[in-house]
């Protein structure tokens, strides 16, 4: 059962007012009870009930009482002296003029039969001079389309009860919160509408929202204020015609930050992000469109946890406007603060987004400033940057590629092309090199470098290069038997690092091996310089056993690594493959570059006199082919002997003379 404050009326028998009573038990029927708290006082017009006015008052329409008319019981007599009626209905007066709780007594029309003495002094009228006044004016209650309603609903008797939250102001000058209650009498003819001063209770509810929405150390709101000011900013720019129509927002955090937290505690790193709160909020307030100092409404300067920060702007003017806001946290951020005797110095990251607010979410902005203000972080730091559809578009498309890698090697999306490595004496095919492509549903044939890098990063590598360590030997092994007179070809296949620690990448070689009768000396692994260079524990383990298999282990792109000459030499490698960086510097008779080759012919050199053989990449012309053999470089790889190809067209490449030779 719930309570209510008030029922009856005065002239009313049955259930007494209960104006001055604690609580009085209420029906469990259902109630309409809007809430609101507009100050605005438009709203729909008041309509009231028609009827012949007499001279005591306005019309009584289904002959109620008149203003001045004594309240008698609907349905009932006037009651006889004899009984305890009379008694009762003076106790049920005295009641309800000595109510503290404003209370009036009202019509089907919404007009005032009798109003206490406490009704009154809110509306600041005598209560004889509120009889017939519209009760709605005096309360507020038509300002609100919704309450007004849910107030004409209760009149009408098709609502049983509208409570809500009103802003009412005193007679001298004071506002005060209070809660309107409007209900029918039972067994009578109209409403008692009661009113509650809950000032003190709405003042304590809105300092615990202020706690609830505010960050406790920077005082700054908290993630939760701020996106329901993003929110609300963007449905209003929206729909608003006299506004930019578009939002920015710039998500920063700090540099550095959790160093400040390790060394100097986390006392002093509070009191370094109150100091860059209290810079954010001037530069917030002192910026427009223009670059000129104005007030900041518009502006809102959030913490949303940890070290970072977010600056939102309404009715933003453009990238300019955001960009130039950026630039001064940057410059306000740099300079030194002084805390308690430490002097600190910080520098910030920060992501920019600006954009038209239809058509945007809270969610989507969030995303786009969190994606540039990582973009930031890997350009340098200590930067701002725009938000760009086109890299965020490359950046959706690696995420996509990355989410499909793994499936994609179970629905054999993967297939291998090769590319011959040369001799230059002779100018014959000695070997090819294994490509992978992955032909892409959605995007068509990528070439690896579109799509290592995301094996690499997500683990998808072990499984991907296991199927091309398979699929090349199977392939080797298939042109070995098709040409049993000639030189057999040696296969050669890319091996990332990742490989050799997240799987066991000899047994998986000494598997293949076994399965496709492929002799290990057929087989060359590349890796690259800086991981075979740093090569120490299980991996050189794991090249070691690889070599006294007989497997060939080459160098790919070396001299653009490490190039630990001195480790070199400790390490079981048969071949080092010359990054085409040096190759191209031999491109023109004309201008040829001396020391490239200068430094090719070194190489070349100490390779051999280690016992290795040397392989160009990127040999792209015959004069390059030739002053490579003159150095001494054994085998060459380019588009000068031929593109990549698919497994049927290497056949045609084999025992043919190559220009160059």
């Amino acid at each position: 059962m719930r309570e209510r404050a008030v029922s009856g009326y005065p002239g009313g028998t049955g259930r007494a007012p209960g104006t001055t009573l604690s609580a009085v038990t209420e029906r469990n029927e259902p109630t309409n009870e809007p809430a609101g708290d507009q100050d605005d006082a438009s709203g729909p017009a008041h309509t009231t009930g028609t009827g012949t006015d007499t001279a005591d008052g306005p019309a009584r329409p289904g002959g109620r009482p008149g203003p001045h008319d004594e309240p008698r019981a609907a349905g009932r007599g006037e009651p006889d002296a004899g009984d305890g009626s009379a008694a009762s209905l003076r106790d049920y007066r005295a009641a309800f003029q000595a109510a503290r709780v404003p209370l009036a007594v009202l019509n089907r029309d919404g007009l005032v039969l009798a109003a206490n003495p406490a009704f009154g002094e809110l509306v600041g009228a005598a209560p004889d001079d509120l009889v017939a006044a519209t009760a709605a004016d005096l309360t507020e209650l038509g300002t609100d389309p919704r309450i007004w309603a849910a107030y004409r609903e209760v009149l009408c008797g098709h609502s049983d009860r509208l409570r809500c939250t009103r802003r009412l102001k005193h007679p001298d000058g004071q506002f005060l919160w209070a809660e309107v209650t409007v209900e029918p009498l039972p067994d009578e003819d109209c409403v008692l509408l009661s009113v509650s001063d809950i000032s003190d209770r709405h003042d304590l509810l809105a300092r615990l929202r202020h706690l609830q929405m505010h960050d406790p150390v920077t005082r700054l709101p908290n993630r939760a204020l701020f996106f329901e000011r993003l929110a609300g900013a963007l449905e209003s720019a929206a729909f608003e015609q006299h506004g930019t129509g578009r939002v920015g927002l710039c998500y920063l955090d700090l540099d550095g930050f959790k160093a400040v937290n390790d060394t100097l505690g986390h006392r002093v790193g509070d009191r370094l992000l109150c100091a860059v709160a209290q810079r954010l909020t001037h530069c917030a307030e002192t910026l427009d469109g223009r670059g000129a100092v104005r007030g900041g409404s518009g502006h809102l300067v959030a913490r949303l946890g940890g070290d970072e920060f977010a600056l939102l702007v309404e009715d933003s003017a453009g990238t300019e406007q955001l960009a130039e806001l950026a630039q001064r946290v940057l410059d306000a951020l740099q300079r030194p603060f002084d805390l308690a005797g430490q002097r600190l110095s910080v520098s910030a990251s920060i992501g920019v987004v600006e954009r038209a607010a239809t058509g945007t979410t809270a969610t989507g902005l969030m995303q786009a400033a969190d994606t540039t203000l990582y973009w930031a972080k890997e350009d340098g730091k200590a930067r701002w940057t725009l938000f760009d559809p086109e890299r965020n578009a490359h950046r959706m498309t690696r995420q996509a590629l990355s989410s499909t890698l793994r499936p994609a090697v179970d629905r054999g999306e993967f297939t291998l092309e090769y590319q011959p490595l040369v001799g230059l004496g002779d100018g014959r095919a000695k070997g090819v090199e294994a490509l992978v492509r992955w032909r892409h549903p959605q995007f068509g044939t990528l070439s690896p470098n579109r799509f290592i890098g995301l094996a690499e990063e997500n683990g998808s590598i072990v499984e991907l290069g296991r199927w091309v360590l398979a699929r090349a030997c199977h392939q080797a092994r298939a042109w070995q038997l098709a040409r049993p007179g000639d030189e057999p070809l040696f296969v050669s296949v890319n091996v990332a690092v990742r490989q050799v620690w997240d799987s066991d990448l000899v047994a998986d070689v000494a598997g293949i091996l076994a399965e496709t009768g492929l002799p290990p000396a057929l087989l060359q692994l590349e890796l690259t310089e800086s991981a075979v260079m740093g090569s120490a524990g299980r991996p050189l383990q794991a090249l070691q056993a690889l070599s006294e298999m007989g497997v060939r282990i080459a160098i790919d792109d070396f001299g653009t690594g490490y190039s630990n000459l001195a480790y070199l030499s400790r390490l079981p490698v048969s071949v080092l493959k010359l990054d085409g960086s040096f190759v191209r510097g031999f491109r023109s008779q004309e201008h040829p570059n001396p020391a490239d080759e200068t430094i090719v012919e070194a190489l070349v050199s100490l390779a051999h006199r280690l016992g290795l053989t040397v392989t160009a990449e990127c040999v792209e012309s015959a004069e390059q082919a030739e002053r490579l053999r003159r150095i001494g470089c054994d085998t060459g790889q380019g588009w000068l002997y031929s593109r990549p190809v698919p497994p049927d067209r290497v056949c045609d490449l084999l025992g043919a003379a190559r220009p160059g030779a």
